[in-house]
């Protein structure tokens, strides 16, 4: 086994034992899984900028060591074993059983789609077709629009306060990843790049006017842009802590090379309470009345946590 694969099998391992595991010590994490200090330091900040599809803020997971304790918080989906859906097991099957018919399948693929196939109740000599044709009913108008540049008028359900609102995009690109698809594109509404969820549409239409796009838009994919709706706080950073500038999407508002003073967004207050928790002295709230309610919260909630002990 590859060296990135024994990190990746042992981060596997590490994360949701502490999860099951609050209050573990640094010393029992290196001991139970063979870990230096600094390796198991590694991992953690390795974990601490992963999480799920949309890779914003409220996404990420959060991992680090206090007090000697190591935490692993906002990953209860690593607490629970894998269930693969259906859906999921069938998908898995389907590209397991291609890439063995290209002879270039790792060792070992074959019986695991053997056994994958019989806990599905699928006969191994069974063909399984994947029809990759259907789309939702809107993307070819979707499409349309692209390519003629002209302007979208949407009404659009938000995937964060559930609000329906009408929006005037200019689209640029129509794409699919991890089992959805999204348009992205200038929403003059909200009056910067957005990404849409086209299941999420329940209405649109082309109108007549034509718009410029940019010459190189963003690439297509899913990720964070801050929204109207976001919770913002301004935060001064010190010399020690200036990588959150690298991992999150902020506004740098100032650098005079030592401090750096940032506009951080999110969808929930109590992430940027976290992210001031874990920096202590680094990190200073200048402004953000919602942060600075998160903040005051978890630290009460973490001194009773201690005090009951």
């Amino acid at each position: 086994m590859s060296k990135t694969a024994l990190r990746l099998t042992r981060i596997l391992s590490m994360v949701p034992w502490v999860i099951a595991n609050q209050g573990a010590g640094v010393d029992e994490v290196c001991r139970r899984f063979g870990y230096t200090e600094r390796e198991l330091l590694e991992d953690l900040n390795l974990v601490f900028v992963c999480g799920l599809p949309g890779y914003g803020p409220g996404d990420l997971m959060v991992a680090y060591v206090e007090n000697d304790e190591v935490i692993v918080d906002m990953a209860d989906y690593f607490s629970r074993p894998l269930r693969l859906t259906p859906a999921e097991a069938l998908g898995l099957l389907a590209s397991g059983s291609a890439l063995i018919s290209t002879s270039q399948a790792p060792e070992g693929l074959d019986r695991a789609v053997d056994k994958l196939a019989s806990a599905l109740g699928i006969d191994a000599d069974e063909a399984v077709v994947v029809d990759l044709s259907g789309e939702p009913e809107l993307v070819e108008l979707l499409r349309e629009a692209v390519a003629a540049t002209r302007v979208l008028a949407l009404t659009y359900t938000s995937l964060g306060k559930g609000e329906t609102r009408e929006r005037l995009v200019e689209p640029w690109s129509v794409f699919t990843t991890l089992g959805n698809w999204y348009l992205s594109g200038f929403c003059r509404t909200a009056g910067g790049e957005r990404v849409f969820r086209i299941d999420r549409i329940q209405e649109a239409r082309v109108t007549d006017e034509v718009f410029t796009p940019p010459p190189e838009p963003p690439p297509p994919e899913v990720r964070y842009t801050p929204s109207e709706d976001d919770v913002r706080a301004t935060i001064r950073l010190g010399e020690r802590a200036r990588w959150v500038a690298d991992y999150y999407p902020v506004d740098v508002l100032s650098d005079d090379g030592s401090e750096m003073v940032i506009g951080f967004s999110a969808s929930d207050a109590s992430v940027a309470a976290r992210l001031l928790l874990r920096l202590g002295a680094e990190a200073q709230l200048v402004e953000g009345s919602e942060t600075a309610a998160a903040l005051e919260d978890l630290r009460n909630r973490i001194l009773a946590r201690y005090q009951a002990e």
